[in-house]
């Protein structure tokens, strides 16, 4: 491995605005943006979209699917024949 070739890996504060939620890690990305951390440092902050304090998977409000209701609606648009392509009549 080539000598001074890795990226500068320092800490980081990752804010999800939406969440109100903010966390410090260490990262190599970069912003112009800082803020103070509980510290009493200063360090960068990069805003993201999305976090595990907003997504829908890790909140519990993730959207139900209504299987039973897709079933329902297969049966009335193909019908609840179950007979395959072939075609035959088995009665």
């Amino acid at each position: 491995m080539q000598q001074d070739k890795q990226p500068d890996y320092h800490p980081v504060v990752f804010r999800d605005r939406a969440a109100g939620y903010a966390f410090l890690t260490r990262s190599t990305a970069t912003s112009d943006q800082t803020i103070e951390w509980d510290d009493g440092e200063t360090y960068p902050v990069v805003d993201v979209e999305i976090s595990s304090e907003s997504h829908p998977f890790y909140t519990g409000k993730a959207r139900t699917v209504d299987t039973e209701g897709r079933i329902a609606q297969f049966e009335r648009r193909y019908g609840s024949g179950g007979q395959g392509s072939g075609g035959g009549d088995t009665t």
